[in-house]
């Protein structure tokens, strides 16, 4: 299959001369060798269009230069996008010792690991440098999506004419299909008809031929009028609105990685891969086609340091709720908020005190109830009212009341729940806890009369 694909005989191409003979000297005698291949330039006689091809020379050169890029394990070049779980598997090379770095899984999840192993096992070596995939390949994508967001509606157009193209080949196949068989059926046709009657043996042969023709050409009608119904829509401002988001197109899961790595070997020629030991960053020197060059750096995770780790946000809700509320409104308040832990689970009082021991956040004092602050239960309880009267009062701004957060529980001052505005407005009695307005009618006097 390789040699037809590489034969130009294929695509309406003669050529004569393509091995030669080749004379070296060796230990002071002449050896002569033949067959030995010659580069395109040199042969001898080279005639396009000589003979009509199975495809043209535009399609044969296409099929050479992708043939040249799935090239796998040749020394030197970038390695052909082959998918696996590694972005930037073959594109990356030691800034050390300029050898191509090797792709490991480790883990009980296996994650990629770039390493260059080359000295250990060439030379038994220590390795250059090792690091982990999941930030390098994050900061290549970031930088890729930013330098192809400019020509992002230019590619949509681009996509949607492509789509259009590829329908139009499909019917245009299917027609000539059915020209096919339409022509074959009314062949069949003529042949029957041309039967001697009384040769029965040769006149039913004919007939059923005739019927499995007729067959064929209701098939490929049938088939047509199908594809053309379903053919789908093309939504233009979807494409441009994926085209303003190309985030969400890179992570579909219809975007296979061997999709992406193909995709950055349309961008990217080559990357230089180093650490940093001073400063214990990755440095990524990324050789863009065209001949420009961006240094990217990126922070090493440590020994035992993963990516399952809570986010700053989260921490910094537990830092300010900490002192002031125990782990269950903690955990409480995450989860509504939507904020997972760093296993993506929900959260618990055991999972908040766990973090908070970690990171040496000091905790509630749930035994300290001569501080400043109450909670919504033990303002009720001290009023001696409920959580829905002390509710109504924050909510018509008689009582003051802090929150650190959208749908973190309310913070109230022990001075605030014995004001004036919350003693008054606590006995009223027959109607709800609001401040009074004197401008307001009252459209039940007799109710209000009774009340006040």
């Amino acid at each position: 299959m390789i040699s037809v694909l590489k034969n130009m005989f294929y695509a309406g191409v003669y050529a004569y001369g393509k091995t030669g003979r080749q004379a070296k000297i060796r230990d002071g005698r002449a050896h002569v060798t033949y067959k030995n291949r010659k580069s395109p330039e040199d042969w001898d006689v080279v005639i396009r269009d000589h003979h009509v091809g199975y495809i043209d020379w535009e399609e044969y050169e296409r099929n050479q230069a992708q043939l040249a890029k799935n090239a796998f394990g040749r020394a030197g070049g970038v390695k052909s996008g082959r998918g696996g779980g590694a972005l930037l598997a073959g594109l990356l090379c030691c800034a050390r010792c300029g050898r191509r770095l090797h792709v490991v899984y480790t883990g009980r999840k296996p994650r990629p690991v770039y390493r260059c192993d080359n000295p250990n096992l060439l030379l038994g070596q220590k390795r250059c440098i090792t690091f982990g995939g999941f930030r390098p390949d994050k900061l290549i994508t970031d930088a890729v999506l930013e330098a192809v967001a400019p020509f992002a509606i230019d590619a949509a157009i681009e996509a949607r004419a492509m789509l259009n193209q590829a329908i139009e080949d499909k019917r245009l196949v299917l027609e000539m299909e059915l020209q096919q068989a339409r022509y074959d059926a009314s062949l069949a046709e003529r042949r029957y008809a041309a039967c001697d009657p009384d040769n029965r043996l040769i006149a039913s042969e004919l007939e059923k031929r005739w019927e499995e023709a007729l067959g064929r050409a209701r098939s490929f009608e049938q088939r047509l009028d199908t594809d053309i119904a379903a053919a789908p829509e093309v939504d233009v401002t979807r494409l441009e609105g994926l085209a303003q988001d190309l985030e969400t197109a890179w992570t579909a899961p219809a975007t296979s990685m061997r999709d992406k790595q193909r995709l950055l070997r349309t961008l990217i020629e080559d990357i230089v891969a180093d650490i940093d030991d001073d400063t214990g960053e990755i440095v990524l020197v990324v050789h863009w086609k065209g001949g420009r060059h961006t240094e990217l750096r990126v922070k090493k995770p440590k020994s035992g340091e993963h990516n399952a780790r809570t986010s700053e946000e989260a921490l910094g809700i537990i830092r300010e709720m900490a002192g002031r509320w125990p782990d269950e409104s903690i955990a409480a308040c995450l989860n509504r908020m939507g904020m997972p832990t760093g296993q993506g689970k929900t959260w618990n009082a055991k999972r908040v005190s766990s973090i908070r021991r970690v990171n040496d956040i000091h905790g509630y004092l749930s035994a300290d109830k001569d501080g400043p602050w109450r909670t919504m239960t033990e303002a009720a309880k001290e009023l001696g009212v409920t959580n829905h009267v002390i509710r109504r009062l924050i909510k018509d701004g008689i009582l003051p009341a802090n929150q650190v957060v959208d749908g973190a529980p309310y913070q109230i001052r022990t001075a605030d729940l014995h004001s004036d505005k919350v003693k008054n407005a606590l006995a009223r009695k027959g109607r709800p806890c609001r401040a009074d307005h004197e401008d307001q009618l009252s459209m039940f006097p007799s109710t209000y009369e009774g009340g006040a």
